[in-house]
């Protein structure tokens, strides 16, 4: 073989030569080495200098003549478009909540399923052909159809969505083998611990309230029609009220006329309709435990009252919720997780519905702990709420949420999903683009205030979920539980 060869001169001719030279590989350096110089510790920079602010892309927002608000926006970082498309989709007073929902989970399923023209396989086949896809889901407050698809297929999967949105085919062949996955689903979501522990907080902050219906009664579900579907989408996949966001390669003048174009035939009788307004959060009823027999862990959620994206003092209410629980380095989790081990993984966030928000505080915690846990937690609460946040803990909460929404707005997908939420919650936005330099303003007082305001142990209810033969002797011990022992 020659040694010009390229085998002659691969890798492991350049380590027999080294070594016959007597060269050595350098050892790798330690993280506490590349931290270090001649002179001392290097420097970190800072995330994020106080007053920059983000860049706004060119943008154009306007509501086309059947009442579909536009909102298309230039992101050229790749050829790609993200579509999302927000319809309101709360239960009217027509319908009862549970038929709502059983109905309103099933029409998402089969939304996307054929037209009544097309079946699945060919609406997919149309799909394919532009380097695109549609999905479409459905939760108590927005019926969402979220798509990508090649900045050149942009009028095609426009009118793709047009033509499902006017002519949805809901077959019976269709519907029934969605039913029979969707059942199969809900038994299992249903049997797992966490499921059932949130379907047991929304029930006890809200009611019967249509925002507590996250998962659909089975029995309700099983009596859904075709038929039924058909009314539905009728009456409520409605373009007035709604919402289309394209972020994208785009020219943003152009894709508004592009969704002019092909969702003209877009019609409906009446507006989207928003969800109601549920009932107030409260912290004046105690935590109510739930028996789950057998049970190995216990589910403790707790819930109080919070303010919407809107409100003067959310941003100082954000840094504080981080403080507490938001992130990895929060109180919450420093306490029960990393250092007295009571779980694995502990949380707080803001939650948002209709002219409501609120606290949750999640974690699952084994049953000989749970009431030390849930002690631990409340003690968390009173200390953030009575002693003012340290400075380096507000910066450090500064730091993660200007860094996390930067990520978020960082591609063309999470642009187009924040921007449909935060617009369809009635924001505008450039509130969005804004939201960073807010946090950045917010004073160490003014997170001392909202921690006060909000995260004062009186201000929370909720429930435990585990085997009452473990835990409610323990739980009997703590002030504000209520150890009614229903089960499940």
């Amino acid at each position: 073989m020659s040694p010009r060869s390229p085998k002659a001169a691969g890798p492991k001719a350049g380590r027999t030569a080294a070594a016959k030279t007597g060269r050595q590989r350098r050892k790798p350096r330690t993280a506490e080495e590349i931290g270090r110089t001649d002179i001392g510790p290097r420097t970190l920079p800072g995330l994020m200098s106080a007053g920059r602010r983000q860049r706004t892309p060119a943008m154009a927002d306007e509501v086309l003549d059947n009442g579909l608000r536009v909102i298309a926006v230039r992101r050229a970082d790749t050829p790609l478009v993200e579509v999302r498309l927000r319809i309101p989709f709360g239960a009217s007073g027509r319908t009862s909540a549970g038929v709502h929902a059983a109905r309103a989970e099933l029409l998402g399923s089969t939304a996307l399923l054929g037209t009544s023209t097309l079946d699945r396989a060919e609406l997919d086949d149309l799909l394919a052909d532009i380097g695109g896809h549609l999905d479409a889901a459905v939760d108590p407050q927005r019926l969402l159809y979220s798509g990508s698809v090649l900045g050149a297929g942009l009028p095609a999967l426009l009118g793709i969505l047009g033509h499902a949105l006017t002519e949805a085919g809901y077959r019976a062949n269709d519907v029934a083998r969605e039913k029979t996955r969707l059942l199969e689903h809900l038994a299992i979501a249903r049997s797992q611990p966490g499921a059932s522990a949130r379907i047991a907080l929304q029930r006890s902050r809200f009611g019967d309230h249509p925002a507590a219906l996250e998962l659909p009664d089975p029995e309700v579900l099983t009596n859904v029609t075709p038929a039924a579907l058909r009314g539905l989408h009728r009456k409520a996949v409605v373009p007035d009220g709604s919402l289309l966001v394209l972020v994208g390669d785009l020219r943003p003048s152009q894709a508004v006329e592009w969704a002019r174009t092909a969702l003209a035939g877009w019609t409906g009788a009446n507006r989207a309709t928003e969800l109601t307004t549920p009932p107030a959060v409260t912290g004046d009823k105690p935590v109510e435990f739930l028996h789950r027999p057998g049970s190995v862990q216990s589910q403790v959620r707790l819930t109080g009252p919070a303010v919407g994206r809107d409100a003067p003092e959310y941003p100082a209410l954000q840094l504080a919720n981080l403080i507490y629980g938001g992130y990895f380095s929060s109180r919450l989790v420093e306490n029960i997780r990393e250092d007295k081990g009571y779980t694995y993984s502990a949380g707080s966030g803001i939650e948002f519905w209709p002219g409501r928000a609120a606290l949750t505080v999640s974690f699952d915690t084994t049953s000989e702990a749970t009431a030390a846990a849930l002690n631990e937690a409340r003690y968390e609460l009173g200390r953030l709420a009575l002693v003012a946040p340290e400075e380096q803990e507000i910066a450090s909460a500064r730091n993660y949420a200007v860094g996390a929404l930067a990520i978020s707005l960082s591609t063309q997908a999470g642009l187009a999903s924040n921007l449909a939420s935060v617009v369809g919650a009635g924001m505008s936005p450039q509130w969005l683009l804004e939201h960073g330099n807010r946090l950045l303003q917010v004073t160490d007082n003014e997170v001392a205030e909202a921690s006060a305001a909000y995260f004062a142990p009186a201000n929370f209810s909720g429930i435990v979920q585990g085997d009452a033969d473990v835990v409610t002797g323990q739980l009997r011990l703590l002030p504000d539980v209520s150890i009614a022992q229903a089960e499940w």
